[in-house]
């Protein structure tokens, strides 16, 4: 597969919450407050954090990166780094920076990354806020940790990287990015492990694992090699563990051959949605944003079919969202004209531009709302859309929701929803006519009380 880095995606602002923390299996921490650990994977005990393959345990305050920093003696004995920061304060804001990454505070990480604390630094566990956002499948939090200088292949107290412990958790979304990310596709840990081996016979027979599954199929990682200790291959160990629905991925993808014309295939399997086809066709070659005769990518056409399965193999490998085909037409438009909600939550990790306009000038809540998709509307208008925008015939989603609806139930109920949400009611079309105006002439009398009630 050809990747191609997904473009800045801005990282989530989170509420500040204290987490309590214990330890858990494979070295990691789970909130005590769901009392989970992830999914509920299969447990190892907690090692202290002695020296591993990749060498000693970094303590906290080693400073950047954990290979430590230039540092000049002050009076007093006290040590300095050339940036002016003490020992005791980096090990102080590096603590601090692996508590918000256990709360996936993006917005206090982010902070205290720009004051100096140090993604790398590990405590006495071998923790990092990189390693904690892998573990944990706080994708924002991993974003930034990368773009601030993560060293990917940083390995944790089993000697395992992010990759794996991303794995074992069914952390799709943060498996496909840190391939993308170029990281170590088939470390072994100490215990004899791939990523894929985590994936498999520590993980569930779910859809989180099938999607984790086909992002490490997609990724070129190695599927044929035998775990140290019970001698199996993946596919044995889906077959033993009776992961019925993994081992369909694994025999496809060991069993399948690659084909002739890696971008048609991939055009071809995401227009029918043939999820395990997409991985194999990345597998073999295929550029991601391959495009078919009318400009489409295989993101597209997944959305424009409703190919759930598919369009989330593509995201977590980084497609593009905002990919436009001629009719100017992007697959997170065309989320407003299917009206599916399961597509629009599996585009949304991938940081869709929700201000790129359709051919009539639209963004996607208008044609939603011109089409009565009632959920997606409830569902978009929290996204942060601009739900008074107007598009090139003079209209915004509530003028469409009115001018174009049949004035039943459902057209009623989404100008309730974007009268919540705030839209102006005033805003008239090219005529000057409002939305009232338009209801009074149609005798939807149902939306004539809602657009005459005052607002909240």
């Amino acid at each position: 597969m050809r990747l191609v880095r997904r473009r800045h995606v801005p990282f989530a602002a989170a509420a500040f919450t204290a987490v309590a923390l214990t330890a858990c299996a494979s070295g990691h921490a789970t909130s005590e407050a769901t009392g989970t650990r992830g999914v509920g994977v299969a447990t190892r005990p907690l090692e202290p954090a002695t020296a591993t393959s990749s060498g000693p345990a970094t303590p906290a305050a080693t400073g950047k990166g954990g290979a430590g920093v230039t540092k000049r003696p002050l009076d007093g004995g006290t040590t300095r780094s050339l940036d002016g920061v003490t020992a005791v304060e980096q090990a102080r804001l590096d603590e601090q920076l692996r508590h918000a990454a256990w709360a996936d505070d993006v917005a206090r990480a982010t902070a205290l990354v720009r004051q100096g604390a140090d993604v790398n630094a590990k405590d006495d566990t071998v923790q990092s806020a990189y390693l904690i956002s892998t573990s944990e499948g706080h994708l924002e939090l991993l974003r930034m940790t990368l773009a601030s200088g993560a060293a990917v292949d940083d390995k944790d107290s089993w000697n395992g990287t992010g990759l794996i412990r991303a794995a074992e958790r069914g952390h799709a979304l943060v498996v496909g990015e840190l391939l993308q990310a170029g990281i170590d596709r088939d470390h072994v840990n100490r215990i004899g492990y791939q990523a894929v081996h985590e994936a498999v016979w520590l993980g569930r027979d779910t859809p989180a694992y099938v999607d984790t599954l086909r992002a490490l199929v997609a990724g070129g990682v190695e599927l044929t090699r035998r775990s140290r200790d019970e001698g199996l291959t993946p596919l044995e160990m889906a077959r033993e563990r009776g992961h019925t629905r993994l081992e369909g991925v694994l025999v496809k993808a060991t069993t399948t051959r690659p084909p002739a014309d890696p971008d048609g295939a991939l055009l071809a399997a995401a227009a029918r949605g043939d999820a395990d086809a997409v991985a194999g066709a990345l597998r073999a070659g295929a550029a991601l944003e391959a495009r078919d005769d009318r400009r489409r990518t295989a993101l597209l056409l997944a959305v424009a079919g409703d190919h759930v399965d598919a369009a989330r193999v593509l995201v977590a490998l980084g497609a593009d969202p905002d990919a436009l085909d001629d009719r100017h037409d992007t697959p997170w438009l065309v989320t407003g004209v299917t009206g599916s909600v399961a597509m629009l939550e599996a585009l949304l990790p991938a940081g869709p531009d929700l201000t790129i306009r359709n051919r009539y000038g639209g963004i996607s809540v208008i044609p939603a709302s011109e089409r009565g998709h009632v959920d997606y509307v409830r569902r978009v208008v929290t996204t942060g859309i601009d739900v008074d925008h107007v598009n090139d015939l003079g209209w915004t989603a509530l003028l469409e929701a009115v001018l174009l609806g049949d004035g039943g139930r459902d057209h009623q109920e989404i100008v309730r929803i974007l009268l919540a949400a705030g839209a102006d009611r005033r805003i008239a079309d090219k005529d000057g006519v409002t939305a009232l105006q338009h209801a009074h002439a149609k005798g939807y009398a149902e939306m004539v009380r809602l657009l005459e009630a005052p607002a909240p």
